[in-house]
């Protein structure tokens, strides 16, 4: 009996010793998630937060809360950023956005802001008067200057950009080349013949700039989503196929990573930007806040989940990651 009554005693300690605490702790996080149906007869307002399934490799985490951007929760800050290396054929488009920008609802915020030497000049901050916010818009430069990387800039751009709980979100308009840092050439190793061993060859076929991930991870951590729509751009690297569709990739990859969607017609200059901004509406008015329990780590960082449904065609589209603050310490805890 005495054996017996002393193994409880430990393991009721064990149970609730410092350690074994914070490893059952959870903290609570949140990210925006856009929710698309494959089919015309479900909305993908006819589910709530049940059928809502948060993956972390096997395991499912806790969903607490799924809340629509609508109503009293539709706050979003729309950042319509610009590269100045864009060419001027641009200006055809320029009253499309013009366009978007008055149809946003009241509970909009846009700002405007143009990219130049790996950084961003903002021409107009956040207002709820869009109509300042489309006469802002001008001309891109159409020219080169020192330090030309979107990712750069819009990296420059998340530093200064304050949290906030509404939506943040980013519409990029650039060819995605980057002409700063350009774009590392692989190397092939030669097997050489006997013992003679020549060096690598360099391959000079590039791929995606090294700063995609950068931004990428930033934007993530910052639970900012980026949309891009791809326009010409001028000089020699735009004239090279390999950059453009590279630079083509670079968008996509960053879109894909944070959230959003990246809109284009192979690397060419589209006709017209509406279907684009059209379809980015769509996404605008079909957003949600996921609230679920994550599990902290020792030190803070992005943790990749999966988002699923048990609702037939039924889609969802979020960050890769979310930022999971630090667990707490014993210490704290206390």
């Amino acid at each position: 009996m005495r054996r017996l009554l002393l193994v409880v005693l430990l393991f009721a300690a064990v149970s609730l010793s410092p350690f074994n605490l914070l490893a059952q702790q959870t903290t609570q996080v949140h990210m925006v998630v856009t929710a698309e149906s494959t089919n015309e007869t479900i909305s993908p307002a006819d589910f709530d937060r049940r059928s809502v399934l948060v993956k972390q490799g096997k395991d499912r985490l806790q969903v607490s809360d799924w809340i629509p951007a609508r109503g009293d929760q539709a706050a979003l800050q729309l950042f319509i950023l610009i590269d100045d290396t864009c060419s001027s054929t641009l200006g055809s488009h320029l009253d499309d956005l013009r366009t978007f920008i008055n149809a946003q609802p009241a509970s909009t915020s846009i700002a405007v802001g143009y990219m130049r030497n790996a950084n961003v000049t903002v021409v107009k901050d956040f207002t709820t008067d869009h109509g300042q916010a489309a006469g802002a818009l001008r001309l891109p430069l159409a020219s080169l200057s020192s330090q030309d990387s979107p990712y750069l800039s819009l990296m420059s751009l998340l530093k200064r950009w304050p949290e906030s709980k509404v939506r943040r979100e980013v519409l990029l308009v650039t060819d995605g080349i980057d002409r700063l840092r350009g774009y590392v050439p692989t190397t092939v190793p030669n097997r050489g013949i006997g013992r003679t061993i020549a060096p690598p060859t360099p391959v000079s076929m590039p791929y995606i700039s090294p700063d995609v991930d950068s931004a990428s991870q930033a934007s993530q951590r910052n639970g900012v989503i980026i949309h891009s729509i791809y326009a010409p751009g001028v000089g020699r690297a735009d004239r090279n196929y390999f950059e453009r569709q590279n630079g083509l990739n670079g968008l996509s990859k960053l879109s894909d990573e944070t959230g959003g969607e990246s809109f284009f017609l192979t690397a060419e200059n589209p006709v017209s930007f509406k279907p684009y901004t059209d379809r980015l509406q769509t996404i605008l008015d079909n957003q949600y806040f996921l609230v679920f329990l994550a599990q902290p780590r020792k030190k803070a960082g992005l943790q990749r989940i999966r988002l699923d449904s048990d609702v037939s065609k039924i889609e969802f589209i979020a960050a890769d990651n979310v930022w999971v603050p630090a667990q707490a310490s014993a210490a704290t805890k206390k």
